[in-house]
């Protein structure tokens, strides 16, 4: 039986400029498990991991600035590194003295960061098929090439996207959702985070960080990515997974979750 998730007064966050973060938080103890979302997406695509957690953790997920139920707060600047700043943020309001951050796609290269800005609390990084594009290895002409569809027809690119992430494991009602629901970002933020994304280098974050970094990844995750991630970080691997694994299937990504927790 799960515990309810709750907000406690202390899940009121905001980012490290006072934007407003709608989060989610319950559960007790430490380390606290934050779960960070990735790009176009929402706190509520870790809903099935706050319930499972919340009887034997602490846990949060928030809403990145513009996504979801947060506002942009009319921030200027979107970047990998300034919602790692906003995670660091809400990592000192929420008061815990040892953080577990897990972050999906893009919340991985987030976490990553965060972790350089907090690394006196940060116990350990689980990176979720945060890899499926090889940040890092991406030339520039690549990063325009993967970029433009998105700036020309951004929701019919969200589409391709969800579906190129996709495999057969990924229901069609849960393709339809994710394509729906990213769609909804405003390409005003969205474009400019996705080209920082697609330019963004883990190499510093990989050479700087000395606590347990750890990737669950899906099938997807090309060889030059895990090549790349493979002196770095202990990968776990569920076969056949699409990229949205922790929502294909709560229950197995869950077990998986736990076992990789319990080696932190």
């Amino acid at each position: 039986m799960t515990e309810e998730i709750t907000s406690p007064t202390g899940c009121n966050l905001q980012g490290h400029d006072g934007t407003p973060l709608a989060c989610d938080c319950g559960g007790e103890g430490a380390p606290l498990l934050l779960f960070v979302h990735g790009w176009t997406c929402r706190r509520s695509y870790w809903l099935p991991q706050l319930e499972y957690f919340a009887p034997s953790w602490a846990v949060a997920a928030f809403d990145l600035p513009g996504h979801g139920d947060s506002r942009t707060g009319g921030r200027q600047k979107w970047g990998v590194k300034t919602l790692a700043a906003d995670v660091a943020a809400a990592v000192e309001q929420l008061g815990a003295q040892e953080v577990i951050l897990i972050g999906h796609s893009m919340g991985g290269a987030v976490a990553l960061e965060a972790a350089r800005l907090r690394p006196e609390v940060v116990k350990a990084v689980v990176l979720v098929d945060t890899f499926v594009i090889d940040y890092g290895g991406l030339p520039p002409e690549t990063v325009q090439a993967i970029y433009e569809p998105f700036a020309a027809d951004f929701p019919a690119a969200i589409a391709g996207l969800v579906e190129q992430t996709a495999t057969e494991a990924t229901p069609p009602e849960l393709k339809q959702q994710l394509s729906r629901e990213m769609a909804q970002a405003d390409p005003t933020w969205a474009l400019p985070l996705w080209h920082d994304l697609l330019s963004w280098d883990p190499a510093p974050a990989f050479n700087e960080l000395k606590m347990p970094l750890h990737a669950i990844n899906g099938a997807l995750i090309p060889e030059s990515a895990r090549a790349r991630c493979a002196p770095f970080v202990k990968e776990t691997i569920i076969p056949g997974a699409g990229h949205f694994l922790q929502m294909e299937n709560p229950a197995g990504f869950n077990r998986v979750l736990s076992q990789v927790l319990t080696a932190a």
